[in-house]
């Protein structure tokens, strides 16, 4: 729930709003006294202020002086002046929006809100996941074994699917059969064994590479695949 401080010596005031904002999804804490308000926010260390102009002790201009010297929470005031240098003052003292009395609380529980929005911090971006290999509409999910192409699974044998992670894995880069055998099944080429051969043949069937563009034949070098050609 979101903390807040309610500094109003209204008592029937105070009451009514601190009713609606707790079936809300709010925490109120009410201080009655503006003299008491420092301390109370120390103690109480909200989310946000609503604070009273007229109030005992202190008046509430003050009280936003002192809050905004040790903190940068949003406050808002309740103000009865309609008075247009009245509401510049208070902009001036610190406070960030007010509401105008009568309170009508559906109103001041939506400045809130716009309140608690601005001061929220930018959300952090999601980190990338680690176990997923993307090149356009191509992903291979490391954890699952699985290989999408347009947000559909593949069905590729285990011999296509290491063959397609080997080679992914060095996107842009020529690997000669010899390499891709020994990544794949740690043994050497021999200059007879075709299965590297027929496992691309097949490869290329399933994702409609009929051009070798995705995976690219580089004659007496080996094959490259081409990270940019997975749109």
């Amino acid at each position: 729930m979101t903390k807040l401080m309610l500094v109003e010596d209204d008592e029937r005031l105070s009451s009514l709003i601190a009713e609606y904002l707790a079936a809300n999804e709010f925490d109120v804490h009410v201080v009655a006294r503006g003299d008491e308000a420092l301390a109370c926010f120390h103690a109480f260390m909200p989310d946000v202020v609503v604070l009273d102009l007229m109030l005992p002790g202190l008046p509430g201009n003050e009280v936003c002086r002192q809050l905004r010297a040790v903190s940068q929470v949003p406050v808002l005031v309740l103000t009865a002046r309609d008075d247009s240098y009245d509401q510049v003052a208070l902009l001036e003292y610190g406070a960030d929006d007010f509401v105008n009395k009568p309170v009508q609380p559906r109103v001041l529980l939506a400045r809130l809100r716009a309140l608690l929005r601005r001061a929220a911090p930018p959300a952090a971006p999601a980190a990338p996941r680690t176990d997923i290999l993307s090149f356009g509409a191509l992903e291979i999910i490391l954890t699952d074994r699985v290989v999408h192409w347009h947000g559909k699974p593949m069905a590729l044998s285990n011999t296509e699917y290491k063959l397609m992670l080997v080679l992914a894995e060095s996107a842009g880069t020529v690997l000669s059969r010899d390499t891709l055998l020994k990544k794949m099944r740690g043994i050497e080429f021999d200059g007879l064994d075709r299965s590297i051969d027929n496992s691309i043949s097949k490869l290329r069937k399933k994702f409609d590479d009929h051009d070798g563009e995705r995976i690219k034949t580089v004659w007496g070098e080996g094959y490259l695949f081409s990270p940019s050609a997975w749109g």
